[in-house]
């Protein structure tokens, strides 16, 4: 008897309790008439325990559904993480639980990956109920990181995407702390297709991704892509070296002219320009050896409190 083959789904949580038994619903509709084994592992990114108490009675009612709680709140790309080291499916569908990544779409990623594709990635067009903000400082970014970028980063893309077992395991090998996965699949490889889509808003709930965190993520998808901001702090430098050799034959030709007084005025603007290009270039030379030393460091990139819990298939289930 040929063995069915066998589909993860991986879901970073964190505080989503209201969504969970919405999104479980939904991946069982949108999986169960097609011919695979498939599971759910949430990843609980240190939620609430009120939100654990719902991921906990669900995994008990649901024979597909496993879950792993991590020690504290690492953040969602360390929980997406921790969900693709443990996954075990021959394919692997990363999303996130809020419904703003369609389950509706899953047999289409599952049909283009039997077609051969090791990544399927799909990539949001827009987001209903979004900001104009958020749309556009989302599109100028990507615009900016591939610019930059030594690999390429898909404009609108997003961590819903499904990833063969091959691509997985080589996904594992990456294992730097400040993670940017879409970043880290652009430099893979592998045969990869785009599926575009519309996100609707979130069934529950508000978003957790506060401003502070969109900043730090896409700092880190600059700082983890390039090093032209190392590049740019030189040429910053070389520039001021001219802008001072200027000054400096300025106040040459002011000797010469015999007007020697010197100028408060001249004097603040000089202090600030050099001041402020040095403190600038070093605050760029400081992220980069700060994430040098995170990364010499060699601790986990996330901690499991609790690992997840098999448990025997349920008729039906």
């Amino acid at each position: 008897m040929t063995r069915k083959r066998r589909v993860t789904v991986v879901v970073p949580v964190y505080n989503e309790g209201d969504n969970i038994p919405h999104f479980t619903r939904a991946v069982k509709e949108a999986l169960g008439a097609l011919p695979y084994d498939y599971e759910i592992l949430f990843v609980d990114d240190g939620s609430r325990e009120e939100s654990r108490r719902v991921l906990r009675e669900t995994e008990r009612s649901e024979a597909r559904v496993h879950a792993l709680f991590l020690s504290r709140n690492y953040g969602h790309q360390a929980a997406l993480t921790c969900g693709l080291d443990h996954a075990e499916g021959d394919a692997v569908i990363t999303m996130d639980g809020d419904m703003q990544h369609p389950p509706a779409l899953l047999p289409q990623l599952l049909a283009l990956w039997e077609q051969g594709y090791e990544i399927v990635q799909t990539i949001r067009q827009t987001t209903e109920g979004v900001s104009l903000f958020k749309r556009l400082t989302s599109k100028y970014y990507y615009k900016f990181l591939n610019l930059i970028s030594e690999v390429p980063v898909q404009p609108g893309g997003s961590d819903f995407r499904l990833m063969d077992r091959e691509a997985v395991l080589a996904f594992r090998r990456y294992r730097e702390h400040d993670r940017f996965i879409r970043g880290l699949v652009g430099a893979m490889g592998f045969r990869q297709v785009q599926v575009p889509f519309i996100a609707p808003e979130r069934y529950a709930g508000t978003s957790k991704f506060s401003l502070k965190k969109m900043a730090k993520f896409a700092l880190d998808g600059i700082l983890g892509n390039s090093i032209l901001p190392l590049r740019i702090s030189f040429y910053i430098g070389v520039l001021s070296l001219f802008v001072s050799l200027g000054l400096l034959a300025h106040v040459f030709f002011e000797e010469a002219m015999g007007a020697t007084v010197a100028g408060w005025s001249t004097l603040m603007v000089c202090l600030s320009f050099f001041g402020g290009t040095q403190l600038m270039v070093l605050g760029v030379l400081g992220e980069y050896v700060g994430r040098i030393f995170r990364e010499v460091k060699g601790r986990p990139i996330y901690l499991v409190e609790r690992e997840r819990e098999e448990h025997a298939p349920q008729a039906g289930a």
